[in-house]
């Protein structure tokens, strides 16, 4: 007997820590997903709260509206930085549904998005017909454009099997771009600063008329100030020189805006690096940083464009060109030698 009660106390000597070791992990893996649920709600009620005033414009939709609209998000049309975008139908009209991969992932850019293209309106701006707030599920619906985004257009690549476009069509894209920016930076009652201005955020629909689209990353600018103070943001190649000080103005998209341009005159990416290394870069700065407030105002490049203002005569042109520039109608595609600086 003594032997066996000796066994046993043994026993419990070793499986009392163990069995205390299991509780403790249960009581502590509990208390973390209860901490979790908590979070998890108190951000979704915060989500319901802080879009519960916006009625009407944007209209606000379910989710299994959504589901719907989109036969179970079936017909992806591409997919970008916080998520994909699928093509769907809501009663009479085409839409295009922004799903964003995971809860929590783009809260701020989502923000940013709703309340502010939900309150403006312009010809050359992706409208904006609504949203989903529900639960762990944020999604964006915007009218649906046919053509697609710039870059499938403009850029000829061996997998790229779509049309050239000619260059009266080229110019009204720029053109549209140029309008877009002159209204976000001149027309509302706060500047807006796009600061993500690339072919892949320029939706075109089925006349290619082109408008501006994703706006998670735009930045309101105070009429009476000058500049902000903000984080890095955009996509390398179309960043202006002044994102290394990050005192930003609405300059920077003129200066994105400038890049795109040289993307559709020429028919190649900024930065390719598939090619030598003097011909990766499409515009190579050749002088000291430049100076933002020598960038012209949107609106002066508007009319510019449209031949009501004549171009300044005495820039200096701190860039060399590196590749050939195609021209010409769909199936018909002529190259020539890239144009000088004056032109």
């Amino acid at each position: 007997m003594k032997v066996k009660s000796s066994s046993v106390r043994r026993v419990v000597a070793i499986l009392a820590p163990v069995v205390g070791f299991i509780l403790l992990s249960i009581l502590f893996l509990g208390t973390y997903f209860i901490r979790k649920r908590r979070t998890q709600q108190q951000y979704e009620m915060e989500m319901e709260e802080e879009f519960g005033e916006l009625q009407g414009t944007p209209m606000r939709f379910t989710f299994q509206q959504l589901k719907a609209a989109t036969e179970q998000f079936a017909d992806k049309l591409g997919e970008g930085g916080f998520g994909s975008v699928f093509k769907g139908q809501f009663g009479d009209e085409r839409i295009a549904v922004k799903r964003l991969d995971r809860a929590g992932q783009g809260k701020k850019e989502f923000s940013a998005e709703v309340q502010t293209i939900g309150s403006i309106h312009h010809i050359n701006l992706v409208r904006l017909i609504g949203f989903c707030a529900e639960k762990s599920h944020r999604l964006l619906v915007y009218e649906y454009m046919p053509k697609g985004s710039l870059d499938r257009w403009i850029y000829h690549q061996h997998d790229n099997d779509s049309p050239p476009l000619n260059w009266s069509t080229r110019c009204k894209i720029i053109t549209h771009i140029a309008k877009g920016l002159a209204y976000l930076h001149e027309e509302c009652m706060k500047k807006i600063a796009h600061l993500d201005i690339k072919p892949q955020n320029i939706l075109l629909d089925d006349d290619f008329n082109a408008k501006l689209s994703d706006f998670g990353l735009c930045k309101l600018i105070d009429r009476d100030m000058s500049q902000v103070f903000t984080r890095m943001r955009g996509t390398l190649g179309y960043l202006a020189p002044e994102w290394l000080t990050s005192q930003i103005t609405e300059k920077a998209d003129v200066y994105s805006f400038g890049v795109v341009v040289m993307e559709v005159i020429s028919g190649r990416k900024n930065l390719e690096n598939s090619r030598s290394e003097e011909s990766i870069h499409l515009i190579t700065q050749l002088e000291e940083k430049i100076d933002c407030k020598r960038r012209p105002k949107m609106s002066e490049v508007v009319k510019v464009l449209e031949g009501a203002m004549n171009a300044e005569s005495n820039i200096d042109h701190n860039f060399v060109v590196t590749s050939q520039v195609y021209f010409g109608a769909a199936g018909n595609v002529v190259s020539s030698v890239p144009p000088l600086a004056s032109h």
